[in-house]
């Protein structure tokens, strides 16, 4: 007897327009936070390259697939070590991708929103400076008040979810009193970490690259639990350089 086994479609990347990448990434019908990740890997499985950040292994339909997750999302989810590491700034959409977001009932632009507990985050950084959309800072109560104040005066949405602690059900409740359904989470390690053992991950992205690191590096997830959380791949698109990206669904 042959074994019901569900098999991804495998499609080139060659001559992929954006409608075409468009169907493969669209969000499901959802009336709840959806939390979608999206990461760059090595072969070896390491999530940053020789600089020490994801932009050394980040391929130019990696970097294109990402601004169209960006474009599909209501918010754009981050860990604050990964946004200081990665010097972010907000958002950017073009003319053409900001009349798309319209036409689904988005805004135009979809803002940065960093978890922090400590709320440790230099208001003078590009991610407040550099931003046409006020950031969002998901913080807790104990945070410094110092620090939260300088957040918001600088122009940061700042809001406090729990004491000492960022819990994950406290999170994903502050994403839908706000109407954030539509999530891209792009990392660090620990953030994702986190969702995955709370089964909070809903959807993984993953740009797999022809290169092996070594060293150190960091895994896309980093946490203290086994999360044990199956996923489904619904699709693999396979660039001429021999990088894969692939789309993972709970």
């Amino acid at each position: 007897m042959t074994k019901d086994i569900r098999v991804p479609y495998v499609v080139s990347a060659h001559g992929l327009s954006d409608d075409d990448l468009t169907d493969l990434y669209e969000y499901p019908d959802i009336s709840r936070p959806w939390i979608r990740a999206n990461f760059v890997a090595s072969l070896d499985g390491a999530a940053t390259g020789a600089t020490g950040t994801s932009s050394g292994l980040a391929t130019t339909l990696d970097h294109r697939v990402l601004q169209l997750l960006r474009e599909l999302a209501d918010v754009v989810l981050v860990g604050a070590s990964t946004a200081r590491a990665e010097n972010y700034a907000g958002a950017r959409v073009t003319s053409a991708g900001a009349a798309r977001r319209r036409t689904r009932g988005l805004a135009p632009v979809p803002p940065i929103a960093v978890v922090t507990g400590r709320a440790d985050l230099d208001p003078n950084s590009r991610l407040l400076t550099q931003t046409s959309v006020p950031p969002i800072i998901f913080t807790t109560a104990s945070a410094a008040t110092t620090s939260k104040r300088n957040l918001a005066d600088a122009g940061a949405t700042v809001i406090e979810l729990g004491a000492d602690r960022i819990d994950t059900g406290d999170l994903l409740d502050a994403l839908a009193d706000l109407g954030l359904h539509r999530v891209i989470c792009e990392g660090g390690p620990r953030l994702t970490g986190q969702l995955a053992v709370d089964h909070a991950l809903d959807e993984l992205c993953i740009t797999t690259v022809p290169t092996i690191v070594g060293g150190t590096s960091p895994r896309i997830t980093d946490s203290d639990r086994h999360a044990a959380l199956m996923m489904a791949c619904r699709h693999i698109i396979v660039d001429t350089d021999s990088s894969q990206l692939a789309r993972w669904v709970r």
